[in-house]
């Protein structure tokens, strides 16, 4: 069976294309690299200031980003590097993406960032390709951690159970509402949801 997709779009031509692309690497100094691509191109050549013609599929961004991070997401790391833009001094100001290192990827991310490079004291590409570093982060690390501390307790003989520490999940999207079922089921220490349904059935008789 076919994964859903959106319906069949009415007639149309393409005019441009964004791709950003997000990787996690585990280093072997036992920290991460999380790194990022983005390009955006049109689908006709136009004319440019500095760069002249540029002919179709020419990028006319790309950036690069390289955040290297420990288990605690925390930024060890930053290189920044802006390939093709549409003026020449644009990549003057990846130096000043530096800023980021000491800052821990999570809640208050966005804002410390936009503090930092937002408006004209960063690249608004380049700040953009933060947000999905960051969860790329998150999901690169995490799983992992999470995955080898229940393999530590299984070989420890201990249960693998909900440990009373805060879940990083909790609360970042609907199927983690503290109040749902997945946060009853898994983190039962931090479930802020009443009786389940049956349960109220079961007073009620």
């Amino acid at each position: 069976m076919s994964a859903p997709s959106l319906s069949a779009p009415a007639a149309r031509e393409p005019i441009h294309t964004r791709r950003v692309t997000c990787q996690g690497f585990r280093r072997a100094d036992g920290l991460w690299d999380i790194e990022g691509h983005l390009t955006d191109v049109k689908s006709y050549g136009f004319h440019t200031e500095e760069r002249g013609h540029l002919e179709p599929g020419t990028p006319i961004h790309q950036m690069w980003m390289r955040l290297t991070v420990d288990d605690k997401l925390t930024v060890r790391a930053v290189e920044a590097v802006t390939e093709h833009s549409p003026y020449k001094a644009c990549g003057s100001i990846t130096p000043r993406f530096q800023q980021l290192v000491g800052l821990r990827i999570g809640p208050g991310w966005t804002r410390a960032v936009k503090e930092r490079l937002g408006g004209p004291k960063g690249c608004t590409h380049l700040v953009e390709l933060l947000g999905p570093l960051a969860t790329t982060a998150f999901q690169t690390v995490y799983p992992i951690l999470a995955r080898e501390a229940a393999e530590h307790a299984k070989t420890a003989g201990k249960p693998a159970q909900d440990d009373g520490k805060r879940p990083a999940l909790l609360n970042m999207c609907h199927i983690f509402d503290s109040n749902g079922e997945v946060v009853r089921k898994h983190w039962p220490a931090h479930y802020t949801g009443g009786e389940n349904e049956d349960a109220r059935e079961e007073a009620a008789e």
